[in-house]
């Protein structure tokens, strides 16, 4: 059975290149790939947002990240995930038995100039497997 690497998508351009990343070692080292976004219900949303609707989106966007990658490299076997919950658990869940987690080095987070976001920093203290920091191409 192929090993997994385990890539997370934002739309930010850290995880834009932390998803080549992830594609091209994927493809040397004859692994698949597991590209998950999530998503979850902000703090202050109370009852007002459906969840459905984000997810909805959420789906979309990763689609829409994937289909370049999908086309750009045939032959990695990619799984699509859209997971409920906070980004940094929802990653460490997966890579649980991942041979490799990869992360962009900053999202959408609100700290913008930090070198590494939250769930960059969450991931590298807590995961079960290495994991590859990748910084966007503002870096």
């Amino acid at each position: 059975m192929k090993g997994t690497v385990v890539v997370g998508v934002d739309g930010s351009s850290a995880s834009t290149a932390a998803l080549e990343w992830a594609v091209r070692y994927a493809e040397l080292a004859d692994l698949r790939l597991q590209a998950i976004i999530a998503w979850h219900f902000p703090a202050s949303s109370g009852w007002a947002v459906d969840g459905g609707d984000l997810a909805s989106a959420s789906e979309a966007a990763l689609s829409e990240t994937l289909k370049p990658i999908v086309a750009a490299h045939p032959k990695v076997e990619i799984q699509a995930d859209v997971n409920e919950g906070p980004a940094a658990q929802v990653l460490l869940d997966a890579a649980r038995t991942a041979d490799l987690l990869v992360v962009g080095s900053r999202g959408h987070g609100a700290f913008a100039g930090m070198l590494l976001g939250s769930v960059s920093m969450h991931c590298v203290h807590h995961a079960r497997c290495p994991v590859v920091v990748v910084p966007g191409e503002d870096r």
